[in-house]
């Protein structure tokens, strides 16, 4: 009996170890295979204590190896990377390497959250009922993004609760810029694996007010620090504009895109009509201007599409949707070499676009634009959508 239980433990140890080298062996074509980043950020230049307020970098990826980094200073998008149409990732968003860069070097919107109000307000004055606020003037005679302090340059509070979800939050006292209400400020950020980086927006307040909450990324497809972005194939879905004075500001009126440069409703290069004489391109010195989106296309969400563009070098394709009523598109014109991003070369003249969801510049003194008013009692909400996606 007794060599009979040693033969059947031996047996059994043998049956053991065989599952378990089974077990521990790979399938052709199972082997994970490693993502290369290229200018990978340096956490430690993003880790300070401003005025007891800390300041970090923080990472969401999702299943398929996108990768956006952040920090709170100012709720920036530092990097985005993603693939190509050979699979290898790359950083679309234009971006500094350092905290010190950010808060001590030129002036610079990149990445940024925008508020209290994004875009221009004429010579920053608004109504509420029968009282007149007086914001800062910060581009020439008007307000622009919120103000000479605006909420790309202030620390905000973080809660990361996953590896592809962040989330920010700020109480913008009364009266902080001129507008008025404590605004309470939650902006969420989810890279899904859909491939998308999905921003969603919601404020309360305790005073009547106005608001206008976008992001501020600089876009290159090609990658940051690889030249202009003149070839980029774009489609914009609207089939008006709103045309602007000298300053950058809506004159009231909602035109046609037909038969002018600002027809994007069939793709083009955002270089083929960059050099025309028309009055409104000669005013922004290109592409500046508030498009009023088309109320469909929408996605499974019920947001509209807002935007397709293609870098056809790189096959990547980027839509973008929402549920706001317009987009700002900028053709990055007054870029001029003074920042130097995080591969080390500097950023200059249409070296990125920007497409800033957003209610119409100076909504407030035009009313027959979109309101921006937000009550007591209301929640004021917005979702925009980036989508990446390649064509081969």
């Amino acid at each position: 009996m007794k060599l009979k239980s040693l033969y059947l433990l031996v047996l059994f140890s043998l049956l053991f170890l065989g599952c378990k080298d089974k077990s521990a062996q790979k399938e052709p074509g199972m082997e994970a295979k490693k993502i290369s980043y290229a200018n990978t950020i340096n956490p430690d230049n993003f880790k300070a204590v401003i005025e007891g307020d800390s300041v970090n970098l923080y990472t969401l990826t999702n299943k398929n190896g996108l990768k956006a980094d952040f920090t709170n200073f100012g709720q920036r998008l530092i990097a985005l990377h993603v693939p190509d149409k050979d699979g290898e990732m790359g950083d679309v968003v234009l971006g500094l390497p350092t905290l010190d860069a950010y808060m001590n070097g030129p002036k610079n919107n990149f990445g940024a959250v925008i508020g209290r109000y994004g875009n221009r307000i004429a010579k920053g004055k608004f109504s509420i009922g029968n009282t007149e606020y007086q914001l800062a003037k910060n581009n020439g005679e008007n307000h622009l993004h919120g103000g000479t302090i605006g909420f790309d340059a202030v620390i905000w509070k973080v809660r990361q609760s996953g590896i592809d979800q962040i989330e920010f939050t700020r109480i913008s006292p009364d009266m902080e810029e001129g507008y008025p209400g404590n605004l309470d400020v939650k902006v969420t950020y989810e890279l899904t694996d859909e491939n998308e980086l999905k921003i969603s927006y919601e404020a309360t307040t305790d005073k009547a007010t106005i608001i206008n909450l976008t992001n501020h990324s600089y876009f290159n497809l090609k990658g940051e620090g690889k030249g202009d972005i003149n070839d980029h194939v774009m489609m914009i879905n609207a089939s008006g504009y709103t045309p602007v004075d000298a300053g950058l500001i809506p004159i009231g009126t909602i035109e046609s895109v037909e038969g002018t440069p600002f027809d994007f409703t069939s793709p083009k290069t955002i270089r083929q009509d960059l050099n025309s004489n028309h009055p409104q391109m000669v005013i922004g010195g290109g592409y500046d201007h508030n498009f009023v989106l088309n109320e469909t296309p929408k996605n499974s969400g019920g947001l509209v599409l807002a935007a397709r563009v293609t870098e056809p070098t790189s096959g990547r394709v980027m839509e973008v949707y929402t549920s706001e009523p317009g987009v700002q598109l900028y053709g990055g014109n007054f870029l001029n070499g003074n920042s130097t991003g995080k591969g080390g070369k500097p950023y200059m003249k249409r070296n990125a676009f920007c497409l800033e969801t957003q209610h119409f510049p100076d909504s407030p003194n035009q009313p027959d634009f979109p309101g921006t008013l937000l009550k007591p009692g209301e929640i004021y909400k917005s979702t925009t959508v980036y989508k990446f996606d390649v064509v081969k």
